[in-house]
């Protein structure tokens, strides 16, 4: 059996596209970008939810949220699976090591080491700064700051989530692979950095957004609703949309510079490296920050790149892959069997080099809503938040009702939801997807076509789960 080191790094709400490397015309990320051009990088990556837990169970399961059956951040406890990432490093001998955030069914018994659970302001502090620190995020109130953070470097949670990785990997014996998960935070909101990072990124120099507010209302449904309660709780929050991507590159750059600490210390381990985000941000696109209404490729369009031994370098890959496909990536890695149950495909034979299907990886799929019925914009049902104040959370009873369906395919993006309402943009000549041309005669073949392949992924990710008598047959590397 192979088995490398596994390092896997995962950001909380980073958008696609916001490197050097991607095209950004900001260098947030210099030290992750040169580390990942020794490997792949997929510029077509996709999450299979737009938000934290039901993704995050995608990753360490391989199973999209209508199979694993977690659909909203408060529902992790009720999981459906078979063996997961955990289980078959375990089985394989693995050290595990997860420093950073949880949001996922796995509890801290689970891995050898567990620096966590870390949240978005506040997490095991262990000095006194380091708790004033956490009182201060909170004082935010997940918003934006507009001074540096008063508070050192070492109080940050990417600086203490690298310190605990550090020190999990030094205690490893030699001979024991170790898999450890660096799970960011950030730069997830509350958006806030200290010096020299808060000023290293000129809000006047921040890239223009793809739509303000009136993109927002042109959307229509979760999008005006959302950017309506964000207005009425917190009115004329949107001018401060340039300071807050300038911060959110700032946490970027505070990221990067701990991951060149990282692989400073532990590089001569050699490890796999694999480079992920739960999901995206608006980062002020329609007016909106964080996330919550809708998939859009702000949300939905992830990072995703490999490095290490074995892989590349073969730059950026147009294939179109998912969140999902992690884990079946590790089991081939490492020349195990996928478990039953994964729907993932895996990319191993993509990052090496070996022949594959192109046809395999030409769409994506994605899911979004926790069922029954979509609100309409004007009704204000219940929330597990007061209307009144200045809270809110983005994902709430109207924002997440529902169920919608995503395929991307070439440069097209189609939408079907469970009142039977459609959309579908050319994401080449509409990247902000406010021209929605569903209803347009002129594509209906394209719609058809778009439409047939949609199908065929909901019944691919029909589970396989769970096994009974007859003898399931299984496709090498997961693929169909």
């Amino acid at each position: 059996m192979n088995r490398p080191n596994i390092v896997l790094i995962m950001t909380d709400q980073q958008r696609a596209g916001w490197t050097a490397a991607s095209g950004f015309p900001l260098d947030t990320m210099p030290f992750l970008d040169e580390l990942m051009s020794t490997g792949v990088r997929f510029r077509r990556a996709y999450t299979t939810s737009p938000l934290c837990v039901p993704a995050r169970i995608s990753l360490l399961t391989g199973r999209y949220p209508s199979a694993h059956r977690v659909r909203q951040n408060s529902a992790a406890e009720h999981v459906l699976r078979g063996a997961d990432l955990v289980d078959v490093l375990r089985e394989a001998g693995y050290a595990l090591h997860l420093a950073g955030k949880t949001h996922f069914h796995r509890k801290a018994a689970d891995f050898d080491t567990f620096a966590a659970p870390y949240w978005h302001d506040r997490g095991p502090a262990a000095t006194p700064d380091q708790t004033l620190f956490e009182q201060w995020l909170s004082s935010l109130d997940h918003s934006v700051s507009h001074e540096p953070t008063p508070f050192p470097l070492e109080c940050q949670f990417p600086y203490r989530i690298v310190d605990a990785a550090i020190s999990a990997i030094d205690r490893t014996p030699a001979d024991r692979p170790f898999f450890t998960w660096l799970s960011f935070p950030e730069p997830h909101n509350p958006y806030q950095v200290p010096e020299p990072y808060f000023s290293l990124f000129d809000p006047d120099q921040v890239p223009e957004r793809l739509a303000g507010p009136e993109g927002a209302e042109r959307k229509g449904g979760t999008y005006t609703w959302l950017r309506r309660l964000i207005e009425e709780k917190r009115p004329g929050y949107d001018a401060e949309w340039r300071r807050y991507r300038a911060n959110y590159c700032g946490m970027l750059r505070l990221i990067d510079d701990q991951l060149r600490r990282f692989f400073a210390h532990v590089g001569e381990r050699d490890p796999l490296v694999f480079f992920v985000a739960d999901h995206g941000d608006y980062v002020g696109d329609y007016g909106l920050q964080r996330k919550g209404a809708g998939m859009s490729e702000s949300l939905m369009r992830i990072p995703f790149a490999v490095a290490g031994p074995g892989v590349g370098p073969m730059a950026d890959r147009a294939d179109f892959v998912s969140l999902a496909d992690l884990f079946p990536t590790i089991c081939d890695a490492l020349d195990v069997g996928i478990p039953a149950g994964v729907q993932g495909r895996s990319l191993w034979p993509l990052l090496t080099g070996a022949p594959y299907p192109a046809g395999e990886f030409a769409s994506a799929y994605g899911e979004r809503g926790f069922g029954g019925l979509s609100y309409d914009v004007d009704e204000r049902p219940s929330l597990h938040f007061p209307y009144e104040g200045r809270t809110f959370d983005e994902l709430n009873t109207v924002t997440q009702a529902g169920t919608t369906v995503m395929l991307r395919r070439e440069q097209w993006k189609l939408l079907l939801d469970e009142r039977g309402a459609g959309e579908l943009y050319d994401l080449d000549a509409d990247p902000a997807e406010l021209d929605n041309r569903y209803d347009d005669p002129a594509l209906a073949g394209i719609r058809a076509a778009l439409t047939t392949d949609l199908a065929r992924w909901m019944i691919r990710v029909r589970d396989d789960l769970p096994e009974a008598v007859y003898t399931l047959k299984r496709a090498p590397h997961n693929w169909r």
